[in-house]
């Protein structure tokens, strides 16, 4: 089945929740009545992201609150001091049901979910986008078919699902906590990801960790320097035990086991985002009620405001066609929820896409009751953990998207503490590590990273008559379809949608015009 979209345009001038902006936010935005996960994989490679089935890209030079994509890299990803310590904290609940003082604000207070997009929400639900999608899907089914028939091929396209409209959208903001420091071995990048702050430690670190160097190498002169010698290779999900004179690993911290007298009985579970899957049939309701206990607790909503509508439309509905290739992760690609269980209850909910390179951080929500776990950031934790997992099986699938960073509102800088990671250049979509990004965001809110002033984005849109538009129950390049309109301003949006999602995206995907 093919990616359909409905371009909607450009949105400028409208109230940001990151600064409270009356009119400075601006973002272009479509619908995706179905997305297949390697387009949308290229397009947050991009800048876009979703909420729902509403898939957005903030127009970075005019927006008030630049948004920059930001991936973790869990491959080298070393937890610092304060993650271990909501680690140990965790474990600490569990086996003696302790739990630790002082230790329920070190999550930064995250702006409404809908902050993000709020105005757009208005904006979509005033636009005349009714149109028939059981219709739209039998359309594209037959065309599809008699494509194929021409070519003499057969395809898989021919089975295709009823695309669902969705008319809301909102944005993960999801809370987390500052780290102080983050050891990392693997980095190249100079500042191996401690905290910027503070770079007169960074060299007193590196003697230190250059004298033991020296001392182990005295004491092992014949052999390769245990801890320096594992350096290309993948980590595994269940390293051996770490030795007493080793930092332990994530996975060490994460699945310790717990002693036969526990306290608590915890277990994460991840269930396919789909009302045919019996599992996230049953926990809907105990899901969706920790959804209103959160946005309530947390974000002063309304009771109509987080509604059962609100819920499915946001956090429900996804436009990602769930994918098993054979040689793709055990769970498959597309949207799911990883739910949290304490005793028996659901206790936080992380909503996540699993795509061909990455897993990409949807939402949480969580109960406020187990505030003192600091959610936020455990259920990170376990997404970079969960990363590593799926990338044993599946190699490709090695790096961990945290949504936007925004650099000029200090809620959103904490995902820079998830170290090693990288910004997406806004111009030219190459990612580059976050320490050499973050001087010239300090000096500026709109930066382009790439250092090189010869690079282009090299999938810019070349060849805009080769891109697939959906009209009138038939397929065609957009060189044949402009040739059937008279309106000036529909180039204009054509070609503005074929600028931002690339040529690789406008040839595989439909633009559905009507």
């Amino acid at each position: 089945m093919a990616s359909v979209v409905e371009y909607k345009g450009l949105k400028i001038g409208y109230y940001c929740g990151y600064c409270d902006s009356e009119e400075g936010k601006a973002s272009c935005g479509m619908w995706a009545h179905s997305m297949t996960v390697q387009d949308y994989q290229d397009l947050i490679d991009r800048g876009w992201r979703r909420s729902g089935k509403y898939v957005y890209k903030p127009v970075m030079n005019q927006t008030c609150c630049p948004q920059y994509t930001i991936r973790c890299r869990p491959l080298q990803f070393q937890p610092s001091k304060s993650h271990k310590k909501v680690l140990k904290k965790m474990l600490k609940f569990l086996a003696k049901g302790e739990i630790s003082k002082g230790n329920c604000e070190d999550e930064p207070m995250e702006p409404t979910m809908e902050d993000a997009v709020a105005s757009d929400f208005a904006l979509i639900n005033k636009l005349d986008i009714q149109c028939d999608l059981k219709t739209l899907g039998d359309d594209l089914k037959e065309s599809l078919k008699s494509e194929e028939k021409k070519k003499g091929k057969s395809s898989e396209r021919e089975e295709s699902n009823e695309l669902i409209q969705s008319q809301d959208m909102e944005e993960k903001l999801d809370s987390g906590e500052p780290s102080h420091s983050v050891k990392v071995h693997t980095a190249p990048q100079p500042g191996k990801g401690a905290d910027l702050s503070k770079p007169p430690c960074r060299k007193a670190k590196e003697i230190r960790k250059e004298r033991k160097r020296l001392k182990l190498m005295q004491q092992n002169p014949g052999g390769e320097l245990e801890g320096f010698q594992v350096r290309c290779q993948p980590p595994s999900l269940f390293p051996p035990k770490a030795k007493s004179n080793q930092p332990k690993s994530l996975e060490d911290l994460i699945f310790e086991s717990l002693p036969e007298s526990a306290s608590h009985k915890f277990e994460v579970r991840l269930v396919p985002v789909s009302f045919e899957d019996p599992e996230f049939k049953s926990s809907f309701s105990q899901s969706f009620s920790l959804y209103v206990k959160y946005q309530m607790a947390i974000h002063q909503d309304l009771p109509d405001e987080c509604g059962k509508t609100e819920f499915t439309r946001f956090l429900c509905s996804s436009p990602l066609e769930a994918e098993n290739p054979p040689y793709g992760p055990d769970c498959g690609y597309g949207s799911f929820h990883q739910q949290y269980w304490l005793d028996g209850k659901i206790i936080a909910v992380g909503v996540i896409d699993v795509l061909p390179y990455c897993v990409s951080s949807v939402y949480l929500y969580y109960d406020p009751d187990y505030s003192f776990l600091s959610l936020g950031v455990y259920s990170a934790l376990r997404e970079i953990a969960f990363t590593r997992q799926l990338h044993e099986k599946t190699p490709q699938l090695s790096y961990y998207y945290m949504g936007f960073y925004i650099h000029s509102c200090p809620k959103m800088k904490y995902k820079g503490q998830y170290r090693p990671s990288d910004l997406l250049c806004p111009e030219t979509y190459v990612w580059v590590p976050i320490e050499q990004c973050l001087p010239s965001l300090e000096n500026s809110k709109y930066c382009r990273f790439n250092q090189d002033p010869e690079a282009v984005d090299e999938d810019r849109s070349k060849e805009p008559d080769r891109l697939q538009v959906f009209y009138k129950k038939a397929i065609m390049p957009y060189g044949v379809y402009k040739k059937q309109q008279r309106d000036p301003s529909e180039e204009a949006a054509v070609l503005q949608y074929a600028s931002l999602v690339g040529q690789t995206c406008s040839e595989r995907m439909l633009l559905f015009r009507n």
